[in-house]
């Protein structure tokens, strides 16, 4: 019989499977690319982390220093005012020495004019005992003062030479300790500036490659979504060339597998167990192709568990499960309609459904899962 020529039928199941396969080659690559970005990306998160824990050891530290420096040039500025109050002193001191030396130095001339007056001649120019007596307290007490105004100079001398070591000494000490404390605090910044550049740096370099990543899942998505509607093309040329046959959908020889369960129904796997696409990151069944219509056998003898139609299981469509030992479960995904009922015991081989599209669907087929305590593992291990 010949098959019109339309949108649908102008291409064959084969050729159509050959754009999937290219396509989804293309998605492998993708999904390789993707793998190596977000590993990088990873590392480069670890990277800046580890910079951003030494940026704030080296941020605590620079504060730190900033912070004895600070006290530092306190002290220092509470020094130099004592400098300021010792120089002014030391001024003082200076005047006050000229002006000892001064009076000293006039002192002196006097005595040199006048003649050293010996006791002798104080005794015979005296004009009786009393004037002698005045005389004697006059010679003493000129002999005190000058006494005096030599102590005064000699300690006013060494004072303003003590003081000026003192202040010398604690003004380079305060310096120095100061100067070194700002070095330190330098260096310390010139190290985490180089830090942070770097951390920016590595920044850069993560946004580029997250950029990359985003563009590579977005391209991959539709990828995806470009083999979702090839498999809906091919399924319902495979639906038409099954229609034009002349016959109904049968479900076939029974295929054994290698798990101890057969295959519900015969025909290619479109979709494998956990292929990642643009609406979930792990396909939990397989998908198998077949036309609509065709009968579902039970995987396995046990009892019906669970029966969902479209309107309560969602996604699922119509969706039967069935138990078969006390941790192995198979379900039915995407039925047309139901050929069981929920408690029922079923054998291995019966039909229990027969395969449609309803719930999300891009074309007819078989969405197949096996469970164990719940969880779904992969159904090639038991086909």
């Amino acid at each position: 019989m010949l098959i019109p020529v339309g949108s649908s039928a102008a291409q064959s199941p084969g050729s159509i499977q050959e754009k999937i396969d290219r396509k989804n080659g293309l998605i492998g690559g993708h999904k390789a690319k993707e793998r190596v970005l977000t590993s990088d990306i990873a590392s480069q998160s670890k990277r800046i982390n580890g910079l951003q824990t030494d940026i704030d050891t080296l941020s605590a530290r620079q504060r730190k220093l900033q912070t004895s420096l600070d006290a530092k040039r306190d002290e220092l500025a509470v020094v130099q005012r004592k400098l300021r109050t010792e120089r002014a002193r030391l001024t003082r001191l200076k005047a006050r020495l000229l002006v000892v030396r001064r009076t000293l130095a006039q002192r002196l001339l006097d005595l040199y004019k006048a003649g050293d007056p010996d006791l002798i001649s104080v005794v015979l120019d005296s004009n009786g005992f009393e004037d002698l007596l005045t005389r004697t307290e006059f010679m003493t007490r000129i002999s005190k003062q000058d006494a005096k105004i030599m102590n005064l100079v000699a300690a006013a001398k060494t004072d303003a030479t003590a003081t000026e070591a003192r202040l010398d000494k604690l003004e380079a000490r305060e310096a120095k300790v100061a100067a070194a404390i700002e070095s330190e605090r330098d260096k310390v910044s010139t190290v985490r500036v180089g830090l942070v550049d770097r951390r920016e740096r590595i920044q850069t370099a993560r946004a580029s490659k997250q950029t990359l990543l985003v563009s590579s899942r977005e391209r991959r998505h539709d990828l995806e979504d470009d083999v979702e509607s090839l498999r809906e093309a091919q399924a319902k040329v495979q639906a038409r060339l099954a229609r034009l046959s002349g016959g109904p959908a049968t479900a076939g020889p029974i295929k054994p597998g290698q798990g101890g369960l057969i295959w519900p129904v015969n025909g290619p796997i479109t979709s494998p167990f956990c292929e990642s696409r643009s609406w979930e990151s792990c396909h939990p069944g397989i998908d198998i192709g077949v036309p609509a219509g065709t009968p579902i056998r039970a995987a396995a003898s046990g009892k019906v568990v669970l029966i969902q139609s479209e309107a309560a299981s969602g996604g699922y469509g119509n969706f039967t499960c069935i138990q078969h030992t006390s941790s192995l479960s198979t379900c039915y995904a995407h039925q047309s309609r139901f050929a069981t009922s929920m408690g029922a015991s079923v054998k291995q081989g019966q039909v229990i459904g027969y395969v449609g599209c309803t719930g999300r669907c891009f074309g007819d087929h078989l969405h197949f899962e096996t469970r164990v305590n719940g969880s779904v593992v992969s159904p090639m291990n038991y086909l």
